[in-house]
């Protein structure tokens, strides 16, 4: 059930009762989220420990199916048309990892893409469980490393960072971090991120969920994180809130055309978010989706009307 009691509604569902709209024509280019911003340009943002830039909306997954099999590489193939890069998975996502492995190694994209899973730790949480978890994805994903490595719900940090860092040392992955996509976790994840050496660290946040703006961000920012946003639709309750409303004129002013690219501008324009990783099955919501990664970008007071609109209506 989503907020204020309104039943869950899928984006399908959203899309198909005539209140969403398509990205449009999306032209090449690059402009960083601080810098000049152009209708037609992608939105990139640095990775703190690094430098290094990353669009600001990649692809996050679950348990794809396997039937979903050719709908998974037209995606990430028509997201590296568009310029986007980030693919978030995990070795608990049942076939994901193996339907993104062999998109990828059809398409011959592995080398362009920015590829982040996360270990398993089922049965326990010693060395042996997460070398295993390890092994098991690259091996699925059809790579020798991986961009990004993470902890899954923070199951296991003690044991499992260790891991990492060797692995990280050794060259066979380049960052690492933890997730969680509960607010019940929020405190634990604190405690972490002070603790740990971490290049990432992947929460929840959506214009419907804002408790990670209240100290998780803030701490991202202090500590230099980057941040992967999960479920910037707050598991699709907010398109159930935006049935049958209307984007508000202004919306133009920052290039969104659709209420997705209005929850996802909001997310990826915090000063401490790297990229919101939107789930998606389906190669229109993932355009409109990549649409958001273009443009302009609202400002602190833009992001306070979007959030007083939102509120006022909700």
């Amino acid at each position: 059930m989503s907020p204020k009691g309104i039943p869950a509604l899928s984006r399908r569902e959203f899309l198909a009762i005539g209140s969403g709209a398509t990205a449009g024509t999306l032209l090449a280019g690059c402009v960083r989220a601080d810098g000049p911003s152009d209708p037609g340009r992608l939105i990139t943002k640095a990775i703190p420990s690094s430098g290094e830039r990353i669009p600001a909306i990649g692809l996050g997954t679950d348990a794809f199916r396997v039937e979903d099999r050719e709908e998974i590489r037209a995606e990430i193939q028509r997201m590296s048309e568009l310029g986007g890069s980030v693919i978030d998975t995990a070795a608990a996502y049942g076939d994901s990892e193996a339907l993104i492995g062999d998109a990828l190694e059809s398409l011959g994209l592995r080398a362009r893409m920015f590829l982040a899973t996360k270990l398993v730790a089922a049965g326990g949480y010693s060395g042996a469980v997460g070398a295993d978890s390890f092994e098991r994805s690259l091996q699925r994903l059809r790579t020798q490393h991986l961009d990004l490595l993470q902890v899954h719900n923070l199951n296991g940090v003690d044991t499992l960072l260790p891991l990492m860092q060797q692995w990280r040392k050794a060259k066979r992955i380049r960052y690492i971090g933890v997730t969680t996509s509960r607010v019940g976790q929020h405190a634990e994840l604190i405690a972490v991120m002070r603790s740990y050496p971490l290049d990432f660290i992947q929460v929840d946040y959506s214009l419907g969920d804002r408790d990670a703006a209240e100290a998780v961000l803030p701490l991202a920012l202090e500590r230099k994180l980057a941040v992967l946003v999960n479920l910037p639709f707050g598991r699709a309750s907010l398109f159930a809130q935006a049935a049958g409303r209307k984007l508000p004129e202004w919306a133009a002013e920052i290039d969104v055309k659709s209420w997705a690219q209005y929850f996802l501008k909001y997310v990826i324009s915090h000063p401490a978010v790297t990229c919101a990783i939107p789930g998606s099955t389906k190669v229109g919501h993932l355009e409109d989706n990549q649409g958001a990664g273009r443009g302009r970008l609202p400002d602190a007071a833009m992001r306070r009307k979007m959030e007083e609109y939102w509120d006022h209506a909700s």
